[in-house]
């Protein structure tokens, strides 16, 4: 009697995104047959390329505002614009993407009974009273502010699948994922990591908005994607939310002298307004990952850098400074 063997079909949205193209390298590599969802509107052909000979990879543009049909065991939801300048740029989009979003893979995730993971944010948390932010802590975030649209929306995600749990018994997994870096971010996001590359590498002053004694705990991506792959598959009573994110803290002061040192620029260092809204300090408590996916950042800042800025070096030599800087997207 032949036996049949199934491989495990997965949807990862946003998966030709700066996190989402590198859990694609990570499921194709592990066998799974990945269908990679993406409207390009950050994410990048560049960062999935090298996966579209694959066999057991597939691409399909789609918006995730409207309902897609797809047989599918598992889902990554990762599509949002994750950055201040992409995500502000159409904040009505941006609710309307993590929102009607989390409604139309939750309702696919009903309807062919698969697992879904939802990529939530530590913006959750907003400008924290509680350090280091603990998943029982339930924020202070401003509902009005420029922000408001990646915060709340990605609030109001979170308890769509918590109501779809209780109300479908919907199998969920969430992951408040803090700052994380790493080769395929792109050079004009306004996050302090790309900015402070590109800047150093360019000899141009590093910007460093406030008195740069505010805090992030910054994760390399590799370890960030274990995280989610780990909270996959964990048991059904898992649901989350479960931070991942690296708890060593730095100040942009610490991180902007740590990139001169490793990029050997003469940038000088000079000081800015700082936005409104932006938190003063950013760091995640990880008991539940330790302990729910003996998960823990395994590589540390200045390797993770290193790696990050020979990916800028390259970005640069291939692109372009004149179409870095016109903020054009790499495709």
């Amino acid at each position: 009697m032949l036996s049949m063997h199934f491989e495990k079909r997965v949807a990862v949205t946003g998966g030709a995104g700066f996190l989402g193209s590198h859990l694609c390298d990570v499921l194709v590599k592990s066998g799974a047959q990945v269908l990679c969802i993406d409207n390009f509107f950050t994410g990048a052909r560049s960062n999935i390329d090298h996966l579209l000979g694959q066999k057991n990879f597939e691409l399909i543009r789609h918006d995730v505002t409207f309902p897609l049909y797809v047989e599918v065991d598992e889902i990554y939801n990762l599509a949002c614009p994750a950055s201040p300048v992409h995500y502000q740029h159409d904040p009505v989009q941006t609710t309307k993407t993590s929102v009607h979003g989390a409604i139309n893979m939750l309702g696919l995730a009903k309807r062919v009974k698969a697992k879904i993971l939802q990529a939530s944010t530590s913006e959750v948390y907003g400008d924290p009273h509680v350090h280091p932010q603990t998943e029982d802590y339930w924020g202070n975030v401003n509902p009005i502010g420029i922000r408001s649209c990646y915060d709340e929306g990605k609030r109001c995600a979170e308890t769509l699948f918590f109501d779809y749990w209780r109300q479908h018994k919907l199998r969920i997994k969430v992951a408040q994922i803090f700052n994380t870096y790493g080769p395929r971010m792109h050079p004009n996001d306004g996050r302090v990591v790309s900015n402070f590359i590109v800047q150093a590498l360019l000899g141009r002053d590093i910007t460093i908005y406030g008195d740069g004694l505010q805090t992030r705990s910054f994760c390399y991506v590799d370890d960030l994607v274990d995280g989610l792959v780990r909270l996959m598959a964990t048991a059904d009573d898992v649901t989350g939310p479960v931070n991942l994110g690296n708890p060593k803290e730095f100040t942009m002061a610490e991180l902007a002298a740590t990139v001169v040192e490793l990029t050997g620029s003469r940038s000088r260092i000079v000081h800015r307004p700082l936005p409104e809204d932006d938190p003063r300090q950013r760091r995640p408590d990880i008991s539940r990952a330790q302990d729910l996916l003996s998960w823990a950042p395994r590589t540390n800042l200045k390797d993770g850098l290193g790696r990050t800025i020979s990916y800028f070096e390259k970005l640069l030599s291939e692109q372009g400074v004149k179409n870095l800087l016109a903020g054009k997207l790499p495709v």
